[in-house]
Parts: structure tokens; sequence; C-alpha cells
């Protein structure tokens, strides 16, 4: 009995220790402005590099696809939006900078966060106020009034600390305290999520396209790096944290470096730079989103997602495992013809079938499961004839994540835009 007693008391202190051990996940993320890939790949960036040789740097895109229903304008907030919700402007609805009405029926991470984690704790510090009273939707009451505890932003209009000069070094300076605030916070408070934004480099590229003062505001944005992965650090060090941090850029530029919006090449090619383990392959080998970035943070923080709503996201998770990448579907005659790329072929894809599109005004779509086939197939067709219609939202449940596809008249959703910002 005496020996029965011991092992159960060493039993239950390996479990005791295993709990301890287990570490509270935060995250952060941050998007440095208008940053071409092939600029940054150019430069020594050692912070950048640091972070990343924990994780990894890859090549991204923005603007969804070109000339389908998801093409979206390489614009700022419309970048940011993107990464917020995990979804292009077609269904995001943030098609430029300053008319923004978002559609918060897609939620947005700080939202989602927040309603399963009320009592975590969030921060945004940003130069630019509309990231957090318009995207967020901090005052609108259809976007769940989400307020985050940690709030620095709207220097932007603050000309008597911050007076703007002819050559937008203001901007820098604005950086500056923003950075110093986010480092200061993590260091004190670590909010469990939290958005940081800086906006210099993006204003040296309208101002001066290509040349030194942009090269030079990306070289100064790795030492605003440095401070916050220094902070990160010391949690890490001191505390019984595991942080993650995302960098990316909201969009490219054109080939001069002046301005952006459009579907060049050089305008939808950016890059993520992380410290997250257990990145994959759509990270490694395919040209990931910044749509990716959401369900990323969603599973290394624990965030479960209703099926309606997973089933309108366009992302997918960069780290751990996934079914399948890269939907494609095209209607002939009464047949939808669904493909996909397998990456781990167990299993089966469950496809999912509806002709509405309710949920982008708060309804709930009638989806009707229409076939079940194994994941390796990579393909299946589904029989219409008895669903005519010109609209059609697929989505494809596999055991690891959900991809989904719509068909629709030629040009639906799609708009352009260019900005001057």
């Amino acid at each position: 009995m005496k020996k029965l007693l011991l092992f159960s008391l060493a039993v239950l202190g390996i479990g005791i220790g295993a709990v301890y051990a287990q570490k509270i996940h935060k995250a952060v993320f941050v998007i440095a402005d208008g940053i071409p890939a092939d600029l940054i790949e150019s430069l020594p960036m050692p912070a950048l590099k640091s972070i990343s040789k924990e994780g990894g740097y890859a090549r991204a895109h923005v603007g969804g696809e070109t000339g389908a229903y998801s093409e979206t304008p390489t614009i700022s907030a419309v970048g940011y939006n993107s990464l917020l919700t995990g979804t292009w402007a077609n269904k995001h609805n943030v098609w430029d900078n300053y008319e923004q009405s978002p559609n918060y029926n897609y939620w947005n991470i700080f939202r989602l966060f927040k309603t399963q984690y009320p009592n975590k704790t969030t921060g945004i510090f940003s130069t630019w106020i509309d990231n957090r009273t318009k995207l967020i939707g901090s005052e609108e009451k259809a976007a769940g009034n989400i307020q985050p505890e940690f709030v620095f932003d709207g220097m932007e209009t603050d000309t008597v600390r911050y007076p703007h000069d002819a050559n937008g070094y203001f901007y820098n300076v604005i950086d500056e305290v923003v950075v110093n605030k986010a480092a200061e916070t993590i260091r004190k408070n670590a909010p469990d999520l939290s958005w940081v934004y800086l906006e210099y480099t993006d204003e040296m590229g309208h101002r001066h396209g290509n040349g030194d003062s942009l090269t030079n505001a990306v070289k100064m944005l790795d030492g605003k790096l440095k401070k916050l992965w220094n902070a990160i650090q010391y949690r890490q060090k001191n505390f019984n944290e595991e942080w993650a941090i995302y960098i990316t850029t909201d969009h490219g530029r054109e080939d001069n470096g002046y301005h952006h919006g459009g579907q060049s090449n050089r305008e939808r090619t950016t890059w993520i730079a992380t410290n997250a383990k257990g990145l994959n392959d759509h990270f490694k080998k395919q040209q990931a989103g910044i749509v990716d970035i959401m369900p990323s943070l969603v599973r290394f923080l624990n965030i479960t997602i209703d099926r309606e709503k997973m089933m309108e996201v366009d992302g997918v998770p960069l780290i751990g495992k996934l079914s399948a990448v890269n939907a494609r579907a095209s209607l002939s005659g009464n047949t939808i013809n669904v493909r996909w790329d397998a990456v781990d072929k167990k299993g089966v894809a469950r496809i999912w079938v509806t002709t509405t599109n309710r949920f982008k005004e708060g309804g709930k779509d009638e989806y009707k499961l229409h076939k079940t086939v194994p994941v390796a197939n990579g393909s299946a067709a589904i029989d219409v004839k008895g669903l005519p219609s010109e609209f059609y939202k697929i989505a494809i449940e596999f055991p690891y994540n959900f991809l989904n596809r719509w068909i629709t008249p030629a040009g639906m959703n799609m708009r352009n835009g260019k900005e001057n910002r």
C-alpha cells in the first residue's frame, strides 16, 4: 500500500509539473507598411534575420486572385483588413483607405480572441487611429465594440507634439514612439495579442520612390524590430510564456517604388518573417498570403472558430498540419469540378455547396453535403442539375483545415483602386 501511495504521489507530481511547465501563448503581429520583398531581401536586417532564424522567412502575396472574384487592391487598409479577417476584399469589404465600410460579419482576430477569452488582454500600437476605430471596430456595435486594453495611436493628427515637416521625417519620429510604447508594454504588461503598425517606410516610397530614402527607412525599421524582439525575449526568459511574432508588409510597390494599388508582380509580392515554431510547407514551399496570418494566430492562441465562420476564412494556418491548399472550382454544364492540392493525404474531404450568400448580411447559408471523397483524390465532380444557379459557394472540409471557393458571374465583387497614400 505504501509503495502504491508513493507511486501515485509521484505520478501526481509529474502531472502537476507538466501543467506548470505549459507555457502561456502570447502573440504580436507587425505591419511595416509598403516594403517590396526584393528590397528587404537586399539589406542586412540583423534583427529580422535573428527572428527568422528561430522560425522562418518567406515571400508571400497580397491582392487576392488576379482577374477573379477575390482580386483585392494592393492598398494599405485593404491589406490590414485582409490580415485581420483572413479574407479578401470581396468579403471584408474594405477597398481603400478613406471610405471604409468593413463588413463586420467577417470577424477579425481581436473579436475572435476576446469573445473566447474575455479576461485576456489585447493591445494596438499604431500611427493610424482608423486601424482601431474602423478596422477592429472599437467604436462599432456591429463589430462587438472590442476595446483593446492597451491603446497607443492617433499621433499622426497631433501636429503639436509631432510637427509635420516637408520631408515626412515626422513619420519616423512617430514610429519610434509607437514601437517604444509597444516594447515597454510587452515588457511590463505582456498583452496576450497585440498589433504594431509602422508607417514611415511607405511614406518614403510615396515621396521618393526607389532610392536612399526608402532604403534607409527599411534599415531603420530593423532597429525598431530589435526593440520588440528584445522585449519578447525578456518575457520568454523571465516568465512562463511562449511568444509568436509575425512581421509582414501590406503591399509591395510599383517598379519605380512610388505607388501601389494594382496587380503587378512587385505590388503583389510581399514577405513574412516569424519566430513561429512548426512552420509547414505552405509557408516554406508555397507563396503564402497575408490572409494566412490570421488562422496561424488562431491556431497558436487556441481560438475556436464556429463552422459558419470557418467556412468563410480564405487563409490557412502556416503552422501545424494541413490537409490541402489551393482550392479551384469551375462549372461545366450541370457539373462543378472541384480540385485541391493534397498536402496530407489521410482522411476524406467533405464538399459542401450552397447557392446563397446570406453570411455577408449576418444570416446563415444552408450548405448541403454533396460528396465525400478521399483527400488523396485531389478532385471531385459535383452534380448540380437540381441546384441551378449563377452563384455557388463551395466549402471543402478536410481533417486539418477548410478551403472555400466561389463560382460567380463574370466580374462579380471585383473592384479596382489606386492609392496615393
